[in-house]
């Protein structure tokens, strides 16, 4: 690198952006310590003070190092800090920071949180950022933000959250485009109304019993982790949605007219029929459709699912290319009745790929029928897996469903698959 002009080697050294891989740099001469103020993004790993026994805390450690940086845009910090330490940080690159992505470590530190300034409050100083990313944070009282007019993307991974400290968070974000929280607990009743947010995902823990409302009318996805109650208004431009909830159950949906949707997914344990029934009737132009729901019923009762027509669920579903179905639905496809009557004419025009999933003998000669119908009237049909998972029977007719399974694979070796 000697012989590269100063210019060059200040370009490639700028884009390094590990902290110690910088300090390493710095030592290295004094032509290589000059490309410190042309960094744009620094990050502190988790270990970066291992080992560490300066005189200098590394909250200064980092501030001397952003005291050298002209321009700094990305700051990254997973190693511990003081909110004075960060209160200090942001007052030096404040003017040009525009992502942010910090270890907050105070998820069950109470105090750290209604102290002032708090971690969070000392955010507010970063008016032009464009991303925020959050880890383990809890909000249990509104941060005191200003409003951040830039700020696009904010993501929020393992928390615990107050529903009014959520929503005040929220409404000093005005123009968020992507909105991410993920492994969040504390939320039971949580609205959202951002005029230009496109990307949602919500992922709620604990009892599952979540309600949610979304007035968002550019929103394009939507993934939604336990809630109950979900109600969605302006779906015009809604592509791809996802619904699950592992912990409790789904009684009530509430969309508007989902005619741009493309992809759906439902899962869980139970859902309410009426829930079940609303989702797939509002998704007719869906192209790929997965559902693994065990159960309906209302409260406690656990149900199978009522018979699904063969003939009228494909009709309602032209466009589906890509049908991931297991558990209940399965079941409810291979009901005596369901294959009964069928017209020359009927013809599944568009699926070209179907994964099944299969865990039990019992109704095997509508199950198989079910399958050979899918084969039959699927005529774009391109690939069927067929995975068979925990078939645990010692009575012959687990034996023979395989068999059946496995000569329906060889008669059609090249579109079925088995797992």
């Amino acid at each position: 690198m000697d012989s590269l002009p100063d210019a060059i080697v200040q370009y490639i050294l700028s884009h390094f952006n590990n902290a110690r891989d910088v300090a390493v740099c710095n030592c290295v001469s004094k032509r290589w310590k000059e490309s410190l103020p042309y960094l744009k993004s620094l990050y502190f790993p988790r270990n970066s003070f291992d080992g560490y026994s300066g005189d200098d805390s590394p909250d200064v450690v980092v501030w001397k190092m952003l005291s050298s940086i002209a321009c700094l845009e990305e700051l990254v910090v997973y190693s511990p800090f003081t909110s004075s330490g960060l209160a200090s940080w942001i007052a030096l690159v404040h003017s040009s920071l525009k992502y942010l992505e910090l270890r907050m470590d105070n998820i069950t530190d109470y105090q750290a949180c209604v102290d002032s300034p708090s971690k969070l409050d000392c955010i507010s100083a970063a008016k032009n950022l464009e991303s925020l990313k959050l880890w383990g944070v809890l909000m249990a009282n509104p941060p005191k933000w200003d409003v951040f007019k830039n700020l696009e993307s904010l993501e929020i991974v393992g928390a615990r959250l107050e529903d009014p400290a959520l929503s005040a968070a929220l409404r000093a974000c005005p123009n968020l485009t992507n909105l991410v929280l993920l492994g969040c607990e504390g939320v039971r009743s949580f609205s959202v109304e951002l005029p230009y947010l496109e990307q949602c995902k919500l992922d709620f823990y604990g009892l599952g019993n979540c309600s949610l409302s979304l007035n968002c009318p550019k929103i394009e996805l939507l993934e939604v982790q336990g809630c109950s109650w979900i109600r969605v208004r302006e779906t015009t431009y809604l592509r791809k949605l996802s619904i699950a909830n592992n912990a409790g159950r789904v009684y009530m949906v509430d969309f508007g007219k989902l005619s741009a949707l493309e992809s759906l997914s439902m899962r869980g344990v139970q859902w309410c029929w009426d829930a079940i029934s609303k989702m797939l009737e509002w998704s007719s132009e869906v192209k790929h459709l997965y559902m693994k729901v065990e159960f309906t019923g209302d409260l406690e009762s656990l149900l199978p699912f009522p018979e699904v027509d063969f003939v009228e669920f494909f009709n309602s579903h032209p466009k589906l290319q890509k049908f991931d179905i297991h558990g209940a639905m399965f079941a409810a496809l291979c009901q005596k009745n369901s294959l009964k009557n069928i017209e020359q004419s009927f013809v599944i025009p568009c699926l070209e790929e179907v994964v099944v999933q299969v865990r039990s003998p019992l109704n095997a000669e509508q199950k198989m029928s079910t399958l050979e119908s899918l084969l039959k009237y699927g005529k774009n049909l391109k690939t069927m897996v067929i995975r068979i998972l925990q078939m645990k029977s010692n009575h012959s007719s687990t034996d023979d469903f395989f068999d059946e399974i496995c000569r329906l694979r060889f008669m059609n070796r090249k579109i079925v698959r088995i797992e």
